[in-house]
């Protein structure tokens, strides 16, 4: 089969070993979408070596449970031990011993087939479409920022970033009742959530707000993100983190100590109600969606995918 892998030599196309069923469900890739963790794994980040990519939906082509066969579905990208505290408590998203698609220890879903244990796989419903159904996995991390905190209308939110995981927070967090400002450099971005409702503004004209929100969403995935974050918080004001990049950042924690500011990182989340927010039309993806390459073609859509401009970039087995 094709994979589009991360190898020593750089980003490469290669054909390799079908996977074997053994004791996980092998899923036919009907659609992957390119995200920026993707690019950043290509650049070192998380020390990958593999076939990336965790963004899909597919159908289930083997299994031991018959009855899964040619269902159409989305995959939890975190496969756990199965036997920790964590594991057993029903979430492995933070299992020490798991593994993660397409990041960690396990080949991912840029490729004909992928493999993932049947219980990480959730069926899509018929009225989501795939070009839908691809975004579940970035639209859950957005939802995880609202299934940990509660903002109440009177709370002001700033998301940093109007790239595609910056614009799927911002209307995830819209629907909280929170006054939502999104934060970016793209006037053609911000479109996509003004037309929402959403307020939008630069970062120029944002660094001159001052210190006046409760919560700040950093998910421009570039590390001046971080500053501009820290100037726009209240004393004790919580900076959610989103972005994942390959890189260091040196942090003046002086600010964060006296303004008693908390920092929190946000990751994966859970699918079912990201499921739920497609169903029922809740956020616009289709907007997101920039271009479409055969898989054939996946380095050259790995390039157009880190343009200057461009949004959601699927790759189509």
């Amino acid at each position: 089969m094709k994979a589009l892998r991360v190898e020593e030599k750089g980003v490469v196309v290669r054909e390799i070993e079908k996977p074997a069923p053994d004791d996980e469900a092998v899923v036919r890739v009907l659609l992957s979408g390119i995200c920026n963790t993707d690019l950043e794994i290509a650049r070192g980040y998380a020390g990958f070596n593999g076939t990336i990519g965790h963004e899909f939906v597919g159908v289930v082509e083997e299994s031991a449970e018959r009855s899964a066969i040619g269902r159409r579905v989305v995959g939890e990208i975190n496969a756990g031990c199965g036997e920790c505290a964590l594991c057993r408590a029903g979430d492995p998203r933070h299992c020490p011993d798991r593994t993660v698609l397409g990041i960690v220890g396990r080949d991912g879903a840029h490729a004909e087939f992928l493999l993932l244990p049947l219980t990480n796989l959730l069926p899509v419903p018929d009225k989501i479409p795939d070009e839908h159904a691809v975004f579940v996995e970035p639209l859950a991390a957005a939802y995880d920022i609202g299934d940990r905190f509660h903002f109440a209308p009177s709370q002001r939110v700033a998301v940093i970033g109007d790239g595609k995981l910056g614009l799927l927070c911002s209307q995830v967090l819209a629907l909280t009742g929170a006054r939502v400002l999104s934060i970016g450099k793209h006037p053609e971005k911000q479109r996509i959530v003004e037309r929402r409702g959403i307020e939008v503004t630069s970062p120029k004209n944002a660094a001159k707000m001052g210190r006046q929100f409760d919560f700040v969403v950093e998910a421009s995935g570039s590390p001046t993100g971080f500053d501009l974050a820290l100037s726009l918080l209240r004393p004790r004001g919580v900076l959610i983190l989103k972005s994942t990049f390959h890189g260091q950042k040196e942090i003046d924690t002086a600010r964060i100590v006296v303004d008693e500011i908390s920092i929190v990182g946000s990751r994966c989340g859970r699918f079912a109600p990201a499921i739920d927010l497609l169903r029922k039309g809740a956020v616009d993806v289709d907007s997101l969606i920039s271009e479409e390459y055969p898989l054939s073609d996946g380095v050259h859509a790995m390039e157009r995918a880190a343009a200057k401009g461009v949004l959601k970039v699927l790759l189509r087995p």
